[in-house]
């Protein structure tokens, strides 16, 4: 008996789980990994929260917003105003490219940048905002799921719906038949 306990002892450590111990080392605890994956994703919303924090906006910046969502509605309907004055007067529309035409490269080149960084930087401003709104609904998710659990717990088929937690008031009005004067008026006519 002392062999096969001291074997055991080796194998299992004095107090410690020697074989768990050495198949973590090749592969993760699933249970401590879920824990730390958990403290990981709630400190990773805390800081999205903490940084995507909306701050109220003042007239100028609504201003400055609105100035700035003026430039693509502008582009589309400048490009289908071009459309049309090609096909109501094409000889006031072939002056016009050809002053186009005259226009050196390395200006379209700088167009190009301008209209790049313009749309680069509205297209960052907007992946920030949705950034901010994902956020904001990473952190209210934990109360919608709470939510959404009251709300199922509520729902007839569910265990215990009907359950009166020992109020007798409760369980005695349960079982009580109520008024039915339809039933009332079938059993008069039955007789």
């Amino acid at each position: 008996m002392g062999l096969i306990e001291n074997i055991l002892g080796l194998v299992f450590g004095g107090g410690r789980n020697a074989l768990r111990e050495t198949v973590e080392v090749f592969r993760e605890n699933a249970e401590a990994g879920a824990v730390r994956g958990a403290e990981a994703r709630n400190q990773a919303t805390t800081q999205f929260a903490a940084e995507f924090a909306l701050a109220r906006q003042g007239r100028f910046d609504r201003f400055m917003d609105g100035l700035n969502r003026l430039p693509r509605p502008a582009l589309a309907l400048g490009t289908l105003g071009l459309f049309v004055s090609a096909m109501v007067d094409p000889l006031w529309f072939s002056e016009r490219m050809q002053g186009i035409a005259l226009v050196p490269e390395p200006l379209w080149w700088l167009l190009g940048v301008i209209v790049s960084f313009y749309f680069g930087a509205r297209h960052q401003l907007k992946a920030q905002q949705f950034q901010r709104e994902i956020a904001g609904s990473v952190v209210r998710l934990p109360q919608v799921l709470d939510n959404i659990g009251q709300i199922r717990a509520l729902r007839a088929d569910s265990p215990r719906a009907a359950d009166t937690d020992g109020d007798a008031r409760l369980a005695v009005a349960a079982i009580a038949p109520d008024a039915n004067p339809a039933l009332e008026v079938w059993k008069r006519g039955a007789a």
